[in-house]
């Protein structure tokens, strides 16, 4: 079995956002308050970006802005690219390395229906080795066969 995006990983999950005019103090404060990774930049209802902890690091902090006057038009990640509810947890996981991230907006049809994060990828795909070790060892030790 291969888990899709929804609603094997992403189910029940609330969703937050925040506008390209939200600072980034606001969207430091989300986050840690939520404690999530990542948060999503809507315009008109879309989805226009996404910023992360590392958006934090690499382009507020380094560059010594001041996150209550730093919007977050000026640092998250414009267009992000997304995935649809259908997608696999490994065709996350493909996508995650090629572009070196670790949260994925999940898109449907312009309509935003959640995040995925590494984190929810891992432990997808553990669950599911952990499943195919069980089903070899069915096969493999079952004794049932050929006695009789």
């Amino acid at each position: 079995m291969q888990y899709h995006i929804v609603p094997d990983i992403v189910h029940d999950q609330a969703l937050y956002f925040l506008q390209p005019d939200n600072s980034v103090a606001e969207a430091v404060a989300l986050m840690n308050e939520q404690r999530i990774g990542a948060v999503m930049v809507v315009r008109d209802g879309r989805l226009a970006g996404i910023f992360t902890e590392r958006d934090v690091v690499t382009r507020v902090v380094h560059p010594g802005r001041d996150a209550r006057a730093t919007r977050l038009a000026e640092v998250m990640t414009g267009q992000p690219r997304t995935i649809t509810p259908r997608e696999t947890a490994g065709d996350a996981l493909e996508l995650m390395a090629e572009l070196g991230c670790r949260h994925l907006p999940v898109v449907d049809r312009d309509e935003i229906v959640g995040m995925v994060s590494i984190r929810d990828l891992f432990g997808a795909v553990r669950q599911q080795l952990e499943q195919d070790l069980r089903q070899r060892d069915a096969l493999l030790f079952d004794t049932s066969y050929g006695v009789g």
